[in-house]
């Protein structure tokens, strides 16, 4: 991501100076928003968040019902799916899926920050999204957004999405991720219940980040119900999970369909004329 540093310390002391000792410096005068765009390496201003030229734009899934792994049939693009098979996987609160880079590491061996998805996109409760390899490159700035059409065997489970950089040669790079306890889709003051055979759509905040996928990089998406140990495993019973020690094993599925079109809602920032 290049070098990323800000001098922060001569913002601060400026800062201070302008209003506690009551100095004329260019404290005031800089932009409100101070943003850092991965890809292109170099920081940036603006007067607005989000970014007022921001063109929010929808990259459905597909696939044929085999999107399970980096191997799988999955695909993203701004066209809106047809008839097409959902997707399915086990989640197994037994072997959730490890924490592999993110906002924060943890002692149990992940380190912070983008980390090549390779050991987790070939397991197969872990459905992948590619778009081609882009003809044009694609800067992403802003908040992102998932929006999932959803089924479980279990009464509740989680969902997770994590944004992904593809390079030329394969290597993979999380760019941000959500996740979400679908007993909360309808709030976090209440909890409401899944029932087998329903579909339900959730929708998972993804924060903000400001990525340009250069041309011959791929957007990237994976989908799944765990990201152990950064977060809490759902055991799937609706119960507490942290006062339990059985668990139920779910059968989860994610649709993408004209009646059912789960999709990404990401920032795109339009190319500068020169």
């Amino acid at each position: 991501i290049g070098d990323a540093r800000l001098d922060y310390y001569s913002i601060y002391i400026k800062w201070f100076e302008y209003w506690l000792k009551g100095e004329e410096n260019s404290a005031t005068d800089m932009p409100k928003v101070q943003y850092y765009t991965m890809g292109s390496n170099e920081w940036r201003s603006a007067d607005a968040w989000p970014l007022l030229e921001t063109e929010y734009t929808k990259y459905f899934l597909h696939s044929m019902g085999g999107a399970n792994s980096r191997y799988g049939d999955g695909r993203l693009s701004t066209e809106p799916p047809r008839d097409e098979s959902p997707d399915t996987f086990i989640y197994d609160p037994a072997h959730p899926v490890p924490s592999t880079g993110g906002p924060r590491g943890t002692s149990w061996g992940t380190s912070a920050g983008a980390i090549d998805q390779g050991s987790v996109e070939v397991r197969n409760d872990v459905l992948v999204y590619t778009t081609p390899p882009l003809e044009e490159g694609v800067e992403l700035t802003g908040p992102i957004t998932a929006v999932f059409y959803v089924s479980s065997s279990a009464k509740d489970t989680d969902f997770t999405a994590k944004l992904v950089d593809v390079y030329p040669d394969g290597t993979a790079y999380n760019i941000q991720a959500g996740i979400l306890r679908a007993r909360y889709r309808e709030g976090f003051t209440k909890k409401v219940w899944m029932e087998e055979g329903g579909v339900y759509q959730i929708q998972l905040d993804m924060d903000a980040s400001s990525n340009y996928f250069a041309p011959g990089h791929r957007i990237r998406l994976q989908v799944s119900s765990s990201d152990f140990p950064s977060y809490e495993r759902n055991l799937n019973t609706g119960g507490n999970n942290y006062d339990e020690t059985e668990w139920v094993i779910a059968r989860n599925t994610v649709h993408h369909s004209r009646q059912y079109p789960s999709h990404l809602i990401l920032p795109v920032i339009p190319v500068k004329e020169n």
